[in-house]
């Protein structure tokens, strides 16, 4: 049998990625324009997807790594929707839906975090293991978790970067999430190292960027540490415009050291391969859709082969 051929959408809340491949490096066609209002943006990914189809051939499945809140609830009348969501316009759109209906093809859909997370276990970082976390730091803090080779969702798909964690002594900085002010993305989140300083993180030198790494290092421990003690991660996985500030690493892997405490006193925790760097940069998200998309694919075989209620032991109907 020949691979299916996939569809993948990075749904950002800036800018869509379409693209058409069975992998990061194995990538046919392309496209990126800017999220704009849903009708005309969805519309065109579909447009993008229906003239790839024409020239190459039909799809098997599409996937969607998509900005949230997501309803993401098997069996949910609302499956596929976006939940109260900042960008304007865009609370309560069907994502999955419009698509698939074009298209006539499975759609597979989570949060572009889980969809990182599933194109850094694939390919990338976190090849080869099965329970790992994928923590984005850029504007916002968000995490995915794969546990037994499975991304966690429950009632809503994870929310890490809404975790509390301690306040570093004599920080006096409120924190900037509108909703909890100082969580976690409220005190580590590249917004938040924006507000504090003045300037984008990456513009950062000289001592304020050796006092910011230190306070980044610090909050980044300690929410790893809630993570690690929650999930039992075999490797964490760091993303985000944040996380290439030179540097960060070394500080982040010592004071992630010295917040465990040495419990549970694990070698693990203290290998330079347990806290790492993502390693698809831009194409996380895309991969991440592919990944989704071949489930989706496989689900639909899987659905397709199973013997319907009306047929017989020999896969013919019941005389």
């Amino acid at each position: 049998m020949s691979a299916p051929r996939l569809g993948s959408i990075e749904s950002g809340g800036t800018k869509f990625v379409c693209l058409v491949g069975s992998a990061p490096d194995r990538i046919e066609a392309e496209t990126r324009f800017p999220t704009g209002e849903p009708g005309p943006t969805l519309a065109r990914a579909i447009a993008f997807f229906q003239e790839t189809a024409a020239s190459t051939g039909p799809l098997d499945a599409v996937g969607i790594a998509s900005f949230g809140p997501l309803e993401l609830r098997p069996g949910h009348a609302k499956f596929g929707h976006l939940a109260a969501t900042p960008k304007p316009g865009w609370s309560g759109v069907d994502v999955a839906g419009p698509i698939a209906a074009a298209l006539g093809v499975p759609v597979g859909i989570n949060t572009d975090v889980n969809g990182a997370a599933l194109g850094e276990g694939r390919w990338g970082a976190a090849k080869g293991l099965d329970t790992y976390v994928y923590l984005t730091v850029g504007t916002g803090i968000g995490g995915g978790a794969v546990i037994g080779g499975k991304v966690v969702n429950g009632l809503v798909h994870t929310e890490m970067g809404h975790l509390s964690v301690p306040r570093v002594a004599g920080d006096a900085f409120p924190g900037s999430c509108p909703f909890h002010g100082d969580c976690w993305e409220g005190m580590a989140g590249g917004e938040a190292m924006g507000a504090r300083w003045g300037v984008p993180a990456e513009e950062l030198t000289g001592d304020a960027l050796r006092e910011a790494l230190r306070l980044e290092a610090a909050y980044l421990a300690a929410g790893l540490r809630n993570i690690i003690y929650t999930t039992a991660p075999q490797r964490i996985v760091i993303g985000g415009g944040v996380a290439v500030l030179p540097g960060l690493f070394p500080l982040l892997r010592a004071e992630l050291a010295a917040v465990l405490g040495g419990y549970p006193g694990l070698p693990e925790h203290a290998a330079e391969d347990f806290v790492v760097p993502a390693r698809l940069g831009r194409l996380a998200g895309p991969a991440g859709g592919l990944v989704l998309a071949d489930s989706a694919a496989a689900a639909a075989a899987a659905a397709a082969a199973r013997p319907r209620p009306d047929d017989g032991p020999s896969g013919g109907p019941d005389a």
